[in-house]
C-alpha cells in the first residue's frame, strides 16, 4: 500500500532516534529546517513530529521545539555466559504443555476480554464463508493436491516477490501451519540422532520438534543486539557434523533479534562448505515496524535453505495454513507431506486466495503493525510504569514479544504457580534453551493491548516479583 508522504518522513525521523543520531534529550532540527531538508511542506513536517509525539518518541516542549525522550531508551539485557557449545538431547519441561493447553503463548491474561477483530478479519471470514459454499460437491469427494492449492501458492510466490525473493508457485508446498512446516523441514533433512544447531533463545516449538523427531540440540548464541552468532556456528561445525540449522532471521522470539544481510551470506556460505541444511523460520517477517527483511531464502545459492512462515502471527492464530519453500528436498516434503497429513482445507485455501488476491491482506499488514507498533509501546511504558528500573529489555523493531531480564537472582519458573494463581500466566525464559539458561528471563508479547486488565496484571506481577 502507497504511503503518504509524513508516515514516510515519520520513519525516517524515527530511524535517526533508533540509530543513535538523535540521542535522547537531543533538540530536532526545527520545522522550517526539516521542511527544507526532506523538500517537504511544513504541515507535513508537524503530521509527522504530532506522530512521533503521539508514540512517545519524541516531546514537545513549549517555545523550546521537540526533544527526543528517554521513554523508549532501551536497557538492553547483560550478555550471559554463552551456552555450552556441544550436543546434547531436549527434554522440554511439563510446563510448556500447562502454558499451550491455556491458550497463553503470546498472552499473560488469556481470559481477558479481548478487542473487536478489525474490519479486515471481518473480511476474511466473508471470503472463507463464501469459499465453503462454492463447489461443494467436488470439495466433500476430492482431496486437495500435496502441494496445496496453486491460486494460493501464486499469490504467497507474489508476495515475497514484492519483498526480495524471486521463487516460482510450483516451489512451496501448502502445509497445516508453520510448526507443522518445520516439522516436515527436519524430517527431510535429518535422522535421528543427527546434531541440529538452533539460536539461543531459542523458538520453544522448534526444542519441541527436535525432542519428538529424537534430534540432538547445539544451542548457538543469539542476542537481540547483534542477532546469530555465525562465528559460533563455525566453530561448532568445525567439531561436530551438524545436518541442519534452525533460524528466525526477523524478529525471532524471545529475543526479537534480526539478522544482518552479512550475517545471512555467511551463513549461507557455511552451510554450502559443510553441507549443512538451513531452516529458515519467516514467521515474523511481515510484522516489522520500519523495514521489511529480505528473506534468507533469498541469499540462498545452491538450494540449501528450507523456508517456512504461515498465517497465524500475521493474520489469525485460527488459519492452520502455512507453507514450506523447500529447495533441493521440496519433492522429499511434499511425500512427507502426502504420509502424515494427505491434504489441506480446500474451502480456506480459496478463501485465502482471494482476501489476498483482492489486496485484502496487504492492506491487513499495513494496518496491523501499527496496532503492533502502538502495542509495543503500552507495554513498554507500563513496564517501566510499575516495575523498577533495575529490569533490562529489549526494544524489537518487529514480532510480537519483548525479552525482558529480571534480577540475577529469580528463577522466574518458581513464580508461575504463584502467577497462575492470580489469572496470570508467564513465559519464563527456561523454556527457551534446552541447556537450562534464561532461568531470570520472562517473555512478554504486545499481540494484546496493554490496558485495564492486562496493565493491572502487570502491575500485580511487579508487586509479585519484587516484594
Amino acid at each position: 500500500m502507497k504511503k503518504y508522504h509524513y508516515e514516510i518522513i515519520t520513519e525516517r525521523l524515527e530511524r535517526k532516534i533508533i540509530e543513535k543520531i538523535w540521542i535522547a534529550g537531543e533538540k530536532l532540527p526545527s520545522i522550517q529546517k526539516l521542511s527544507e531538508q526532506y523538500q517537504i511542506s511544513k504541515n507535513t513536517v508537524i503530521h509527522a513530529l504530532h506522530d512521533l509525539e503521539a508514540s512517545g518518541r519524541i516531546e514537545a516542549r513549549p517555545k523550546t521545539g521537540y526533544f527526543v525522550t528517554n521513554l523508549f531508551e532501551p536497557k538492553k539485557p547483560t550478555k550471559l555466559s554463552p551456552p555450552t557449545l556441544a550436543p546434547m538431547a531436549v527434554s522440554l519441561p511439563n510446563l510448556f504443555n500447562d502454558i499451550m493447553q491455556r491458550g497463553a503463548a503470546f498472552d499473560i491474561l488469556p481470559n481477558s476480554l479481548n478487542t473487536s477483530p478489525s474490519n479486515h478479519i471481518v473480511t476474511l471470514n466473508r471470503h472463507l464463508n463464501k469459499a465453503q459454499r462454492s463447489h461443494i460437491q467436488r470439495k466433500v469427494m476430492h482431496y486437495d493436491s500435496p502441494l496445496g492449492s496453486k491460486d494460493l501458492r501464486f499469490q504467497i510466490k507474489e508476495h515475497y516477490r514484492s519483498v526480495g525473493l524471486n521463487l516460482a508457485a510450483e516451489d512451496y508446498c501448502i502445509t497445516a501451519g508453520c510448526q507443522n512446516a518445520l516439522f516436515l523441514a527436519l524430517m527431510a533433512s535429518c535422522q535421528p540422532g543427527d546434531n541440529v544447531a538452533v539460536e539461543s533463545p531459542a523458538f520453544y516449538g522448534v526444542l519441541q520438534l527436535l525432542e519428538q523427531l529424537q534430534l540432538n540440540v547445539i544451542e548457538i548464541t543469539s542476542s537481540s543486539a547483534e542477532g546469530f552468532n555465525t562465528q559460533k556456528l563455525e566453530k561448532a561445525l568445525e567439531k561436530w557434523q551438524i545436518s541442519a540449522c534452525v533460524v528466525t532471521p526477523s524478529f525471532a522470539t524471545p529475543s526479537g533479534a534480526n539478522m544482518t544481510e552479512e550475517s545471512k551470506r555467511q551463513l549461507v556460505e557455511l552451510a554450502n562448505h559443510y553441507d549443512m541444511t538451513i531452516i529458515e523460520d519467516d514467521i515474523y517477517g511481515d510484522l516489522y515496524f520500519a523495514e521489511r527483511p529480505v528473506p534468507l531464502k533469498a541469499f540462498d545459492s545452491e538450494e540449501r535453505v528450507i523456508l517456512c512462515s504461515s498465517f497465524s502471527k500475521s493474520l489469525s492464530r485460527d488459519l492452520r495454513l502455512g507453507w514450506v519453500a523447500g529447495g533441493r528436498w521440496h519433492k522429499k516434503i511434499s511425500r512427507l507431506k502426502l504420509v502424515t497429513q494427505l491434504a489441506c482445507n480446500q474451502s480456506i485455501q480459496q478463501g485465502l486466495h482471494t482476501f489476498m488476491a483482492e489486496g485484502f491482506y496487504r492492506r491487513h499488514l499495513y494496518f496491523y503493525r501499527q496496532v503492533l507498533k502502538r502495542q509495543r509501546e503500552q507495554l513498554i511504558m507500563c513496564i517501566q510504569k510499575h516495575w523498577p528500573e533495575s529490569i533490562r529489555f529489549n526494544i524489537p523493531q518487529g514480532g510480537l514479544a519483548i525479552w525482558v531480564q529480571i534480577d540475577q537472582q529469580m528463577d522466574i519458573a518458581q513464580f508461575y504457580q504463584i502467577a497462575l494463581n492470580q489469572g496470570i500466566v508467564l513465559t519464563p525464559g527456561a523454556l527457551f534453551s534446552a541447556s537450562g539458561y534464561y532461568k531470570n528471563y520472562l517473555r512478554l508479547s504486545f499481540a494484546h493491548p496493554t490496558i485495564d486488565n492486562r496493565e493491572a496484571a502487570i502491575r500485580k506481577l511487579g508487586r509479585m516479583l519484587w516484594t
